[in-house]
């Protein structure tokens, strides 16, 4: 009896490797292979490309930076002096203080605001535009670095 079911447990595998299951079976294994050798592939791909991206978005983000900084000084340095206002102003006083109270003093000629050449209001547009660009890129750098 334990012969006649060796023999039967033999024969099942073989008779089924004539059919369509097996055939099916096998297939299924060179699919899986294909699947798990472009996991494997795809993901290395990803992890490099990943690296790259990350190690750029440092970059722009250092440059960003030090840009931002550089041109901050110049638009600081493009600022009026506020200080040819006050000793202007100041002047004036004096002469009023020593011509006396009763002189009618012309302050027609003061004005709130200086009039700077076409030239200054140009570069101090163009120096905000840049760094308004440059805090735009470090955020864009900030948001990939961060997904």
């Amino acid at each position: 009896m334990l012969g006649d079911r060796s023999n039967t447990d033999e024969q099942i595998p073989s008779e089924r490797q004539g059919l369509p299951i097996a055939d099916e079976r096998n297939s299924k294994d060179i699919e899986s292979k294909f699947w798990a050798t472009y996991d494997e592939v795809s993901t290395g791909y990803d992890n490099d490309f990943l690296e790259r991206a990350n190690g750029d978005m440092g970059i722009i983000l250092t440059f960003a930076g030090l840009f931002s900084a550089v041109n901050s000084t110049f638009i600081i340095g493009m600022q009026p002096n506020p200080a040819e206002t006050t000793n202007i102003l100041l002047f004036h006083l004096i002469q009023m203080t020593a011509n006396g109270t009763n002189t009618a003093n012309d302050i027609s000629g003061l004005s709130s605001s200086t009039p700077y050449p076409s030239s200054t209001i140009w570069m101090q547009t163009l120096a905000y535009a840049s760094l308004s660009f440059s805090v735009l890129a470090a955020f864009g750098a900030v948001l990939g670095k961060q997904w």
